[in-house]
Formats: structure tokens, C-alpha cells, sequence
């Protein structure tokens, strides 16, 4: 294991016991919003990152949904989602996760993903494939959309929303099941080890998929990636095992 993946699982380990250790506690809110929340927790998650990060690499970047931290001029950058489900985490549902990427440039190098309401850490080196919790992971060979099972995420902006309904509209019918799950990076996992079998969404971030892309794409699946016609500033997603068509249908 390299350093830089056994310091990204470490970060996310311990951001992660401060998750399990909080949830379901009192949460101060920072931020209210229509179809978001912003917890103070997101910032003391980031910020414990951050600060394992850079104390071992204080020339590095950091790149995260909370803010940025480090030398922005490095080539190096942490990519962090300190609570990715933070709606999940705040009403009480136990499907969240943080997410820690690092890329050189524009190439993803390493990834970490855990979970630490089950204790499962998702996570990729600069090479080979993707694991869970030390074992090789791979993406279902499942190639018929009939015999797939879905998520796709509704975004935070009224035009998101209405185009995740519309691409929802014609998918559901097609394929053997769709869920709404509330965490693109674990999504992305449950895509890379078989539990899912793709993942669309019309809005999303580079801290929400990072970690889970280089997962995926190590166990050739698909990641694409184009500009949300409902936020220039944003991407929209379709990910899957590398076997399903949706070309007909999105």
C-alpha cells in the first residue's frame, strides 16, 4: 500500500469515527436550504482531514466541499467530501460516507471511501484494482438493462430535479429496479463491487464522485461525464459496470 492511500484511509477512518460518534446527537446547522442541509459537522470533518493531510504533506492542495486548504499551486490535490449524505446523516439514516481522492494534474492516482456505519472502507491504489476492506472488488457482469438495478440521484436545484424525473421516467420502466440512495460515493462503491449496476445524476461534484471513479474505472466500468444543462459550474453523471447500454434511453 502506498503512503498517500494509507494516509487517505487513516484520514477517513478517523473523520469517520467522529461521524458514527455524532450520529443521531444534537447537530448544529450551518446552513438550511430547500433541498440541502450544511452541518457544522461537514466542516470539523473536513478540517480533521485536512489537518492529518497536511501535516504529512504541507505543500499539497486540498480540494473539498467545505473549502480549500494547502498550497493551491501544487500539483497535488486532495479531493474531500468530509460527509457525503449529509441529509441521510442529519435525519438518521445510517447511509453516508466520507470520500478522499488524490490526483496529480488531472490523473486520479488513489481513492478512499468508508462507511463507517457498516465499517467498510472502499479503496484504490495507483494501481491495480479496487478493494473492500482488503478484498478485490469488480463490477457485476450484468449487460441487460432488464436484470439492472439503478440509482439515480435527485440534485439540489429545481432544473435538476426536473430532469432527474424525466431521465427517471425512462429508465424505471426499463430496467429490474431503481433506488434513491443519498450518497453518490457510495454509490460509485456499490457500482465498483457488484451491488449496483450504474448510477445518473443531472448535478453533481468532483468531491462526490472522485474516489469512486478511479474504483470504477479500475474494474472497467464507465464514468461519463458531461456538463449539467441545469448548472454550467456542474457535472451530470452516468456511471455504470461497463457492460449496460443507455445510449437509447438518456
Amino acid at each position: 500500500m502506498s503512503p498517500e492511500l494509507e494516509l487517505a484511509m487513516a484520514a477517513a477512518r478517523e473523520a469517520g469515527s467522529l461521524l458514527r460518534k455524532n450520529f443521531e446527537a444534537d447537530l448544529h446547522v450551518n446552513e438550511m436550504h430547500d433541498h440541502d442541509i450544511k452541518l457544522a459537522l461537514d466542516v470539523e470533518s473536513q478540517k480533521l482531514i485536512e489537518t492529518k493531510i497536511l501535516k504529512t504533506f504541507p505543500d499539497h492542495a486540498i480540494y473539498g466541499e467545505e473549502g480549500i486548504a494547502g498550497d493551491q499551486t501544487s500539483e497535488t490535490q486532495w479531493i474531500v467530501d468530509p460527509i457525503d449524505g449529509t441529509v441521510n446523516f442529519f435525519f438518521g439514516l445510517p447511509h453516508f460516507c466520507v470520500s478522499i481522492a488524490m490526483r496529480q494534474g488531472d490523473e486520479l492516482k488513489i481513492g478512499a471511501i468508508y462507511d463507517p456505519m457498516l465499517d467498510e472502507m472502499f479503496a484504490v491504489d495507483f494501481e491495480g484494482s479496487a478493494t473492500r476492506n482488503g478484498q478485490l472488488i469488480r463490477p457485476s457482469d450484468r449487460e441487460k438493462l432488464s436484470d439492472a438495478v439503478v440509482t439515480i440521484g435527485f440534485s439540489k436545484s429545481q432544473d435538476a430535479i426536473e430532469a432527474g424525473i424525466a431521465r427517471y421516467s425512462r429508465i424505471a420502466h426499463r430496467v429490474r429496479k431503481t433506488r434513491m440512495l443519498g450518497s453518490a460515493a457510495l454509490a460509485m462503491a456499490y457500482i465498483a463491487c457488484g451491488r449496483l449496476d450504474a448510477y445518473i445524476e443531472e448535478q453533481i461534484s468532483l468531491w462526490d464522485i472522485a474516489a469512486g471513479r478511479l474504483m470504477l474505472e479500475r474494474g472497467g466500468g464507465t464514468v461519463k461525464l458531461a456538463t449539467s444543462s441545469s448548472n454550467p459550474n456542474k457535472s451530470s453523471i452516468v456511471s455504470s459496470n461497463g457492460k449496460l447500454d443507455f445510449e437509447d434511453i438518456l
